[in-house]
């Protein structure tokens, strides 16, 4: 009985060692996997079930012990089969799809192209860098004092009815950012005059949803701080950015506004020139001389420097441009729509 269990062991080490050493991995298909089941574990015919049979005259105690050896073997087996299963059907998976990173030249390329906001966008940017503005990059995540309060737009400010925000916190102290002139206060804060930045980026509001707006666009600030600064000179940079940036002939009006952060406040409005006739005014920005209140926030002497300011909406300015009637177009990654910028160059 001795020998038989002692012969018992050695195969079964044996059938372990050849086949996770040898026939595992020359498993190529799922053929290959069918036959290992069939040869060592069928019911009746496979190698180890005779092994079991073999020494069922075996005393319970060694039965024990050999079943619980046999057993441990088939469940490693199993383990080892459902192993590379698993890694033949990912290979199969990976021989049958397509391979994007394969140029294929018999095949047409698809190339991809600039987004018309992106195009736009660093048209503007590089209109003023043209005329010495600075660019500069900031958070969209703020918090009430740079976005509101310091911009003098108070706590009970009807101002802020217009901009319906996104809060982040329960204590309404941080938020979305409404506007780019968040980024005037910090960048006053931290650099003395003369300042001239330009600064753009996503901004959020919460809007109903229409051909005209959307909860979130893209904005521009500009802001020029230095002594002597007069709305004569943001008269001059506007006409100068109207006339690059629609590179046509264009009506162009100003009119007095308000807005909290500028005094005075003006808005400018267009008017595309189509067959000897103007389309209707068109808003596409605004500015003003800087209200002293906001040098003093940052730490600036308003008795020795003066400055304006002036923003826009860029997709505004796209749509004009490209003459887009729904602004929602511009975010359905239509393919269509989006490969007429293909040739569009910055």
């Amino acid at each position: 009985m001795k020998n038989t269990k002692n012969k018992s062991q050695k195969i079964l080490k044996y059938i372990k060692h050849h086949i996770q050493k040898v026939e595992i991995n020359k498993i190529n298909n799922i053929n290959d996997i069918k036959n290992i089941k069939t040869k060592y574990l069928h019911k009746k015919t496979g190698i180890i079930n005779i092994i079991i049979n073999n020494i069922k005259q075996a005393d319970n105690k060694k039965k024990k012990i050999l079943g619980i050896y046999i057993n441990k073997l088939k469940k490693n087996i199993l383990k080892k089969i459902k192993k590379y299963t698993s890694k033949t059907k990912i290979i199969k998976t990976i021989k049958t799809t397509k391979d994007l990173t394969i140029i294929n030249h018999k095949e047409t390329q698809e190339i991809g192209s600039m987004h018309p906001i992106y195009l736009v966008q660093k048209k503007i940017v590089n209109i003023f860098k043209n005329i010495g503005f600075i660019i500069h990059e900031d958070t969209e995540i703020e918090n009430d004092w740079n976005n509101f309060t310091a911009l003098n737009i108070p706590k009970n400010h009807p101002a802020r009815q217009m901009h319906d925000t996104f809060f982040i916190n329960k204590k309404f102290d941080k938020l979305l950012r409404t506007h780019t002139s968040a980024t005037q206060i910090k960048y006053m804060k931290k650099n003395n005059p003369p300042i001239r930045v330009v600064s753009s980026g996503k901004v959020y509001r919460n809007e109903t949803l229409s051909n005209k707006s959307l909860c979130m666009f893209h904005q521009l600030e500009g802001f020029y701080i230095n002594k002597n600064v007069s709305i004569l000179e943001l008269l001059k940079i506007i006409k100068y950015f109207i006339k690059n940036i629609f590179e046509n002939k264009i009506k162009f009006r100003i009119r007095p506004s308000y807005f909290p952060f500028t005094q005075p406040s003006i808005e400018i409005d267009i008017a595309k020139q189509n067959n000897n006739s103007y389309y209707k005014w068109i808003e596409i920005m605004g500015g003003g001389i800087i209200d002293p209140k906001i040098l003093d926030n940052v730490g600036i002497n308003n008795k020795i420097f003066s400055g304006f300011a002036f923003g826009m909406g860029i997709e505004r300015i796209v749509q004009i441009l490209y003459n887009i009637k729904d602004i929602r177009t511009l975010y359905k990654n239509n393919i269509n729509f989006l490969s007429q910028f293909k040739n569009h160059i910055i």
